[in-house]
């Protein structure tokens, strides 16, 4: 079996872009240049890797190839930054969870577009549990991981927050200077949303209570417009302040937990040397 590089490009990009045309575009070749690549990856393995038809998602043998894929394509990436000229230049794929990409990144991106003008951060959005996934994975280069333990080799702590109670500004418990997890589950606690399910269990562990929500979403406008209808409170991290809609507020919580913020490459094999630019720019 002979499988080219150009042949895994081909097919996570189809993958990630959902079809032939938009992975053209990510790669900056034609569309049938893609169509031949993967399916040469086809008849190298065996079997179709993309359904056809509608969106191209992968078949159950392609998502059997595509973490490795992935991997491989990563590593491809990394050799050739190595390689070429010193000047910081191309694209880097980093990771965040909602409230990072919201409260922290801009900061960062500016930060960034100063001190490596040439380079293109392109960011995906993810829960907790799917940023060390992704970048072990080579679905990203780097990625902003919460409280990691132990913090990866070479990465650099970014930022710390904290979680907090939301409420309608209306709500009788917005007069309150500090809430518990009593206050909040006697109006219904609406967990989950942006990826901060793992910190609301922590503190029900803290509080030697069992984890319970009257609901439980995964997108935090979701959560939003459901404490906006009263039909729940919730928990977030303290940088989620700048996504609340005005009739939102955040209070402080009685039991108080702070999240850590590291901006990381992977632990399994060499970085990038674009993101170990980031970092590096971070320091």
């Amino acid at each position: 079996m002979t499988v080219s590089i150009p042949q895994l490009r081909a097919f996570t990009a189809t993958v990630d872009a959902g079809s032939f045309t938009g992975a053209a575009a990510a790669l900056g070749v034609g569309q049938s240049a893609v169509s031949h690549a993967v399916a040469g990856l086809e008849r190298e393995v065996g079997g179709a890797v993309v359904h056809r038809g509608g969106s191209a998602t992968a078949t159950p043998l392609g998502e059997r190839l595509l973490a490795h894929a992935r991997s491989a394509v990563a590593s491809i990436d990394a050799l050739e930054a190595v390689v070429t000229p010193a000047t910081a230049r191309g694209t880097v794929r980093l990771a965040a969870v909602p409230t990072v990409c919201q409260g922290l990144l801009p900061r960062l991106r500016e930060l960034w577009a100063v001190t490596l003008p040439d380079v293109d951060v392109q960011v995906y959005e993810g829960d907790d549990e799917e940023m060390p996934e992704w970048l072990e994975g080579g679905t990203v280069d780097a990625a902003v991981l919460v409280d990691p333990a132990p913090v990866p080799t070479g990465a650099v702590v970014v930022a710390r927050d904290e979680m907090a109670a939301v409420v309608r500004r209306d709500h009788p418990l917005a007069s309150q200077t500090a809430l518990t997890l009593d206050d909040l589950h006697e109006d219904g606690l609406v967990a989950g949303g942006g990826g901060c399910e793992v910190q609301i269990q922590r503190l029900h562990e803290l509080d030697g209570q069992p984890f319970r929500w009257a609901h439980r979403v995964r997108e935090m406008n979701t959560m939003f417009g459901m404490i906006q209808r009263g039909e729940g409170v919730s928990i977030v991290p303290t940088l989620g302040r700048s996504m609340l809609p005005d009739d939102l507020v955040m209070l402080p919580l009685e039991r108080r937990l702070t999240r850590t913020l590291v901006l990381s490459g992977p632990s399994s094999r060499p970085w990038h040397p674009l993101a170990q630019a980031l970092v590096d720019a971070v320091r």
